[in-house]
C-alpha cells in the first residue's frame, strides 16, 4: 500500500540555513522508489493557520518512507531544514477509495 510523506512549512526562520537544505535534500532523494505529487506550489489555505509552502511525496509503503526519512543523507539535510524553517512533518498510508 502507497504511503505519503508529508511536509507543511509554516515559516522560514533562517534563509541561509534553510537554503543549504534545500541543497542538500535533492541528493537524499536520488535513486529512491518516490515520486513527489505535490513541490511547493501555490496552495489555498481551507482551514487553519496560512500555509507557507506543502510538500508531498509517495512511496511504495510505509516502511520505504521512513527508511528515506531515517537515511543517513535526507537526516543530515534535516538538521539544516530544522533550524531553517518550522514544518510540521508526517507519513500517512493511503487506502483504497470506498467502493473500490
Amino acid at each position: 500500500m502507497s504511503a505519503y510523506v508529508v511536509f507543511v512549512r509554516d515559516r522560514i526562520t533562517n534563509p541561509e540555513e534553510f537554503k543549504t537544505y534545500g541543497q542538500m535534500a535533492p541528493l537524499a532523494r536520488e535513486g529512491r522508489d518516490m515520486k513527489a505529487l505535490a513541490f511547493y506550489g501555490p496552495s489555498r489555505t481551507l482551514e487553519g493557520p496560512t500555509v507557507d509552502g506543502s510538500v508531498i511525496i509517495e512511496f511504495p509503503t510505509m516502511d520505504a518512507a521512513q527508511a528515506w526519512y531515517d537515511s543517513p543523507l535526507y537526516q543530515d539535510a534535516r538538521v539544516h531544514r530544522l533550524k531553517g524553517a518550522e514544518y510540521r512533518v508526517f507519513i500517512v498510508e493511503g487506502v483504497p477509495a470506498p467502493g473500490a
